[in-house]
């Protein structure tokens, strides 16, 4: 069996960033690996270089995380919540 082989699709600042894009990805069945520079993570950083926190995904999910991402940043996703109002 081939080696599962990651792309970075993102890289945002902070973790906390980084969380909210796992948890967004993850909910439409992508895997995701968060990678950040570990004196970054040891320390809290959330600005600077060593704060930025890399977004991979398998490369074979790399175009659709990617769309999922155009779409939230876009502001073209809504909730349960706002479809319901709307």
């Amino acid at each position: 069996m081939p080696e599962r082989r990651w792309e970075v699709v993102e890289e945002v600042a902070g973790e906390l960033n980084a969380e909210l894009l796992r948890g967004l990805l993850e909910a439409q069945g992508i895997d995701v690996f968060l990678s950040q520079e570990g004196a970054g993570r040891a320390i809290g950083l959330s600005f600077s270089p060593m704060g930025l926190v890399q977004v991979l995904v398998p490369n074979d999910a790399v175009e659709e995380a990617r769309a999922i991402l155009a779409e939230y940043y876009s502001g073209e996703l809504s909730s349960p919540a706002e479809e319901d109002q709307g």
